[in-house]
């Protein structure tokens, strides 16, 4: 079977190398093309040299419409303000696209819907398998046990991390409420510095940043005389690209619409 080509927007963030250095390892996929934003300074660049291995033969590119000819799938782990112009690029060359950048603005949202008429989709705020599996057990808890269980979401990262809370921790609000029949925007507990008890429902958030975190996730329903504890700990980057490789590899040979990382594991 052929391999999926795939283009890295995004190609020098973190991200994107880890990206690019993790296909080495994946038949089933291969960096065919590579984009940064305009002016920086690796345009031209072959993509491989630098993230650090071997030169892949694809430079450096910051024209997005021309390289889009040269992929099946499209990664995204750019910047938010980036993602509405990546997506409509992506919608006009009939491409499949993967989003893994999080802080995405509100206002995208059915953008997104609108655009999975046309291409496979996949928008994830993690592409861990193993936070994936998370998701889902976190769902499972908060749909069996009572709200007298109250729901505690913390996270930690590295310091360089601007979105807080996380995307993958608001992912995890997102399957408590869905699991307790909620509208996260209504129990979402965001910020505590206003004192006052918690209520019933309620679903907090607590955030760390420090140091070279890589990403921790702990979900705690607390209830009388006793705790549930999910978690989730990543100790190397190359998790989430792995993931993503293979969500993408996955994603190319999909007919238009929305997926999740959960359609390719469960």
């Amino acid at each position: 079977m052929r391999s999926a080509r795939v283009l890295i927007i995004g190609a020098t963030g973190r991200m994107g190398r880890a990206l690019v250095r993790a296909a080495r390892e994946r038949a089933a996929v291969r960096i065919s093309a590579a984009v940064s934003r305009s002016g920086s300074e690796y345009l031209g660049q072959d993509a491989g040299a630098v993230a650090g291995i071997e030169a892949l033969g694809v430079p450096i590119v910051e024209d997005l419409s021309g390289a889009l000819a040269e992929c099946d799938v499209a990664v995204d782990f750019s910047q938010p303000a980036a993602a509405a112009a990546n997506l409509a690029a992506c919608v006009a060359a009939g491409k499949a696209l993967l989003i893994g950048t999080t802080g995405l603005p509100a206002e995208l949202s059915p953008e997104l819907d609108r655009a999975a008429r046309h291409i496979a989709l996949l928008q994830a705020a993690n592409t861990s398998l193993g936070v994936t599996l998370l998701l889902e057990l976190v769902r499972r808890c908060a749909e069996a046990l009572p709200l007298k269980f109250d729901a505690e979401i913390i996270e930690a990262h590295h310091r360089h991390k601007k979105d807080a809370p996380s995307g993958t921790a608001l992912a995890l609000g997102q399957a408590i409420a869905h699991g307790r029949g909620q509208n996260l925007e209504e129990v979402a507990a965001l910020d505590r510095t206003a004192g006052g008890a918690r209520t019933e429902g309620e679903i907090g958030f607590a955030v760390v940043r420090g140091g070279d975190l890589v990403g921790e996730h702990t979900v705690l329903f607390a209830g009388p005389g006793e705790q549930v504890i999910l978690g989730h700990r990543a100790t190397d980057r190359g998790i989430f690209a792995s993931g993503a490789l293979e969500a993408a590899a996955w994603l190319a040979a999909r007919p238009p619409g929305r997926y999740s990382m959960r359609d390719i594991i469960l």
